[in-house]
C-alpha cells in the first residue's frame, strides 16, 4: 500500500497564495493533482477563516481531501510547561476535521509532564505530531530525548520528520532518520542548499538525490507532505508530477 500525499499549502509561496484568495483556492489545484490531503497552515488564516473552520473542513471533504491542521507555536513554553494555548489548537483542529495537529517541540526540559499530556490526548479524534523545526529545541538531541520520554510513557504523540530542517540545525539527517524514525507519523520532504547565510529549500527536481536515500530510511506508510517549492505556470501540472513521484518513491 502506497502512503498518502499531502500537499502542504505553504509551498505554493504566500504571494502565490493570496493572489489566488487564500488556502481555499488551493484545494481544486491539489485534487486535480491526485493527492491525499491537504496541509493548512494556521499562518496563512486570516480572522475570517480562522472563525469559520467548519466552513474550510465543509470545502476540503469537498473536494474528496483530508486535512492536516499546522500550528507555527510549541508544545512546550520557555519554562518546560505545557503551552496553555495548545488546547485552544485542539479545538481548531477538531472544527478542521483534521487528522493531525502538527506543533513544533519548544523547550522540553526533560521532565515530561505525563499526566497533563494524557489528559491533552484523551479522546483525541486525530493525531498530534511534533515536528523538527529550524531553531536550537528542533535539534537531535532535545527530539531524541522528547521522543524516548513520549515512548517510555507510552504517550501517542508522533514526530513530523522534516528532512530539510536538519541543514537549519546544522546536523545530520542520516544520522537524525535512525535515531528517530521509528516515532516518525509524516514526513515532510524538502531538500535545501545553501544559500546566502543560511539556506532555502529547492525543488526535488533541483536536489541530488540525497532526498531519495533519506525518505527510504522512514517508515514507508508514513504519509508524506510536499513542504518544497511548487512555482509554475501551470501549478495543476506542477504539482501533480511530485505527487506521482513522492506516491511511487
Amino acid at each position: 500500500m502506497k502512503p498518502d500525499i499531502i500537499v502542504v499549502t505553504a509551498a505554493y509561496g504566500h504571494a502565490q497564495i493570496a493572489a489566488l484568495g487564500g488556502q481555499r483556492a488551493l484545494l481544486p489545484i491539489i485534487q486535480q493533482a491526485g493527492a491525499d490531503g491537504v496541509e493548512i497552515r494556521r499562518e496563512l488564516l486570516d480572522d475570517a477563516a480562522l472563525a469559520d473552520l467548519p466552513a474550510l473542513a465543509r470545502a476540503v471533504a469537498q473536494h474528496q481531501l483530508h486535512s492536516s491542521y499546522s500550528v507555527p507555536d510549541t508544545l512546550f513554553c520557555d519554562g518546560g510547561e505545557i503551552n496553555p494555548r495548545i488546547t485552544h489548537y485542539v479545538e481548531e483542529a477538531r472544527q478542521l476535521n483534521a487528522q493531525r495537529l502538527k506543533v513544533a517541540l519548544g523547550a522540553f526540559t526533560g521532565a515530561l509532564p505525563r499526566e497533563a499530556l494524557q489528559a491533552l490526548l484523551a479522546d483525541l479524534p486525530f493525531q498530534l505530531t511534533v515536528e523538527n523545526d529550524q531553531t536550537e529545541h528542533g535539534r537531535l538531541a532535545p527530539s531524541v530525548a522528547f521522543f524516548t520520554a513520549v515512548r517510555e510513557a507510552d504517550l501517542s504523540i508522533s514526530m513530523t520528520f522534516d528532512m530539510g530542517n536538519w541543514c537549519w540545525t546544522g546536523e545530520d539527517a542520516d544520522q537524525a532518520a535512525q535515531q528517530l524514525a521509528a516515532q516518525v507519523g509524516y514526513v515532510h520532504v524538502k531538500a535545501a542548499v545553501a544559500h546566502q547565510d543560511s539556506y532555502r529549500a529547492i525543488a526535488l527536481d533541483e536536489a541530488d538525490d540525497h532526498w531519495r536515500t533519506l525518505l527510504q530510511q522512514l517508515p514507508a506508510q508514513a504519509p508524506r507532505g510536499i513542504e518544497f517549492p511548487l512555482e509554475g505556470d501551470d501549478l495543476t501540472a506542477v504539482t501533480r508530477h511530485y505527487v506521482s513521484l513522492l506516491r511511487n518513491v
